[in-house]
């Protein structure tokens, strides 16, 4: 029985998904498979490969032939290299971790407790009150007679 190392296709379309699995070469795409040994996601950046690096090579010493793509994903791995006796290639790019959503939550409520309360964050629409100002009523003659003595004093 020929045994190959090929993708078995998930997801949505437009949305592949792929796991990396051991059948019969006489299998269809999505059939049956022997084992499963790794994941392939394609659509994330960077690439996210997952294999199982025992089981493939395994599979690889007990003679099953990987498809293109499969090879590839191998060499980029490290696993064919380790199964021919190359030298290992470049680390794989890894995508930096996530934040938790709980602790950022958390730091986000910390600093909106610290910052000063000063009221509304936004400003409330004032009412225009009319307040009436004290007049002062003063008479003309009045005036003439407080100019009158700024001038008495001044001279």
């Amino acid at each position: 029985m020929a045994v190959k190392i090929k993708l078995k296709r998930l997801g949505k379309i437009r949305s592949p998904h792929y796991r990396i699995v051991v059948a019969d070469a006489r299998t269809k795409r999505d059939g049956r498979a022997i084992e499963e040994i790794g994941i392939y996601h394609p659509m994330e950046n960077p690439s996210r490969i997952e294999v199982d690096s025992e089981r493939a090579l395994y599979w690889l010493g007990v003679g099953a032939q990987p498809t293109e793509p499969v090879a590839h994903i191998l060499k980029l791995t490290g696993d064919w290299q380790k199964h021919k006796g190359l030298p290992a290639p470049a680390p794989l790019l890894v995508a930096a971790e996530k934040a938790d959503k709980k602790s950022l939550f958390e730091a986000a409520a910390r600093e909106a407790m610290d910052e000063p309360k000063d009221g509304a964050t936004t400003p409330k629409a004032k009412k225009e009150k009319k307040v009436e100002a004290p007049a002062e009523t003063e008479t003309p003659a009045a005036e003439g007679e407080a100019a009158a003595e700024t001038a008495a004093n001044e001279g």
